[in-house]
């Protein structure tokens, strides 16, 4: 059989459309990455991907592309895979509140996912920008790790608005309290130590100040504003959409797991990115970062089996075309493989992993066939053309149809884990 037979075709398309970038400095001029306006287009959220935390050259480029879309594109939001409530203060900081060496301790019990640099980017930008650029946190707390972020709040509007119900919350921050941790690879193993009436007493007790929100919202607006209300209501949605990760997490683990179950933290960031865009104004255009496997439009599987329904599949269903998923990968290098482990300082430790070569049929394995370094593809020119059935996941792989994933891609040849 002739070797150009057994040619990938996707690579060879890449060779011809693919644009060179020319760094991964986040503070050079970014005239190389204008070929990314053409991807972005008109749409009003750009997500920004990886396909593992803790990595150098994904979180560069990330700065990078927040400085473009700022600078040159008109985007006024910078949302984050990042508590929700935890991201309220985060933005007061970065439109000047405190002093500039505050952050460390502002972000001190927090996975170091890479927003402190573009928080100190915007608090720089912003001290002289005609239009600030503000901070938006997507997540439940703690990555799911504690309910006490959202609920903490909770309680001092309910002390406000509604103060016979302070013992329902103080009882749910109670035992919340009593398995809380800094991710949910350590909250959710404790969660199932809990004894059933408590793990039962926490999840109808959320369930009940959530319908009371609802039922007597009137009665809360007349004692409080509108923004009030709707900040805590969202802070208390993340508290139950947490609470009911802990039980699918359990089941996931136990294999007695209902299809896809967990994905009721990819519905909450998703409502949070539309709850941000609603209350940023018409002209609103916001740069989203969180994982790959968060932003693709398409369902997530491993081994056949649907896991889950991500973030970026229900902004493209509401959105459309104002939702742009942009994936960030590497052929070579080492990766962030996340092992549980409670005694770890975020319930996981972090193996600096080196990279196989990449798998036949995944998109690392096309741009290393087409002998290309750091890169961009705009994927949507690609139609007709058979694509990659699968992207990298740390070091092992998702499959998805990734040219119905993702609108585009950038390529960054080698990647390294980052210093934690």
């Amino acid at each position: 059989m002739p070797a150009s037979s057994c040619r990938d075709p996707f690579a060879d398309w890449l060779r011809g459309h693919a644009v060179p970038l020319t760094h991964l400095d986040p503070e050079a001029p970014l005239d190389d990455l204008e070929p990314l306006r053409d991807v972005v287009g008109d749409a009003r959220v750009v997500a920004v991907g990886e396909n593992s935390h803790f990595i150098t050259e994904f979180s560069v480029m990330r700065r990078r592309i927040l400085r473009f879309l700022a600078e040159r594109c008109g985007f006024t939001v910078l949302a984050f895979e990042y508590g929700f409530s935890e991201g309220v203060p985060l933005d007061a900081w970065a439109q000047g509140e405190g002093t500039d060496d505050e952050l460390a301790a502002r972000l001190a019990t927090a996975i170091p996912v890479g927003v402190a640099e573009p928080l100190r980017w915007m608090r720089r930008h912003n001290a002289a920008a005609a239009e600030p650029v503000r901070f938006a946190g997507i997540d439940v707390p703690a990555a799911g790790g504690s309910l006490l972020p959202a609920l903490a709040p909770v309680a001092d509007y309910l002390r406000q608005v509604d103060p016979e119900t302070l013992p329902m919350v103080e009882e749910a921050m109670r035992i919340a309290g009593s398995f809380a941790g800094a991710s949910a690879a350590s909250a959710a193993p404790a969660w199932t130590r809990l004894a059933t009436a408590e793990q039962d007493a926490l999840s109808a007790i959320l369930m009940r100040l959530h319908m009371r929100f609802r039922a007597v919202e009137a009665l809360y607006l007349s004692r409080a504003d509108r923004p009030g209300y709707d900040l805590a209501l969202r802070r208390l949605e993340a508290a139950c959409s947490a609470d009911y990760g802990f039980r699918a997490m359990a089941g996931l683990y136990a294999g007695t797991g209902l299809t896809a179950d967990t994905s009721a933290r990819d519905v909450y960031m998703a409502g949070s990115v539309q709850w941000h865009l609603e209350r940023s104004g018409p002209e609103a255009r916001i740069v989203l970062a969180a994982h790959n496997a968060h932003i693709q439009k398409t369902p997530v599987s491993f081994d056949g089996r649907l896991t889950g329904l991500p973030m970026g599949l229900h902004l493209h269903d509401r959105l459309g075309d104002d939702y742009v998923a942009l994936a960030l990968t590497s052929p070579a290098g080492h990766t962030a493989d996340m092992r549980p482990d409670e005694n770890a300082r975020f319930g996981f430790a972090v193996d600096d992993t080196p990279l196989q070569p990449p798998e036949p049929g995944s998109v690392e394995a096309a741009f290393a066939e087409a002998g290309l370094g750091l890169s961009i593809a705009d994927l949507r020119q690609a139609h007709g053309i058979a694509g990659p059935d699968r992207i990298r996941i740390q070091s092992a792989y998702v499959h998805t149809p990734v040219l119905e994933a993702f609108d585009g891609i950038l390529n960054t040849p080698t990647s390294t884990v980052a210093d934690l």
